[in-house]
């Protein structure tokens, strides 16, 4: 299965879901997006694949959204694609995406949603959370 991430090695969301994708046994693709930001395209690509507006995506906290007034619901789209290439933190992470799918990972037991193999047993998150994967439906104890 080939399944890409866009990830941030500095969020724990994002370290969690590579977690889990490797624990489901596949070595996915691993685009640390600050350092390589997916194009334009590929951006609204995945947004909506995701079932997500390009507002939806975007990131608030620990991002110039607010000094960039990004709050303005007049900004429109392309707007909002200038203000992420000049500052691709403004994109929310991490985008995982599979041939069953493209989600936004947050929280990053979403991403079982769209592995093929998404039963890797009971998984713990960094800050402690167990998530059970096994079974019908996901858990969190």
């Amino acid at each position: 299965m080939s399944v890409t991430i866009y990830h941030n090695p500095d969020c724990g969301t994002s370290r969690n879901t590579l977690a889990m994708i490797r624990e489901s046994g596949v070595a996915p693709e691993v685009i640390e997006y600050l350092v390589t930001p997916p194009d334009n395209a590929t951006i609204m690509q995945m947004v909506s694949d995701a079932g997500l507006t390009l507002r939806q995506a975007l990131r608030q906290k620990g991002t110039p959204y607010a000094e960039l007034g990004l709050d303005d619901p007049a900004i429109t789209d392309a707007e909002l694609l200038d203000a992420i290439a000049a500052n691709p933190i403004l994109l929310n992470r991490p985008f995982v995406v599979t041939p069953r799918g493209t989600r936004l990972c947050r929280p990053s037991e979403v991403v079982l949603e769209i592995l093929e193999n998404p039963d890797i047993g009971p998984f713990t998150k960094e800050d402690g959370e167990v998530v059970n994967t096994g079974g019908p439906g996901l858990t969190a104890r």
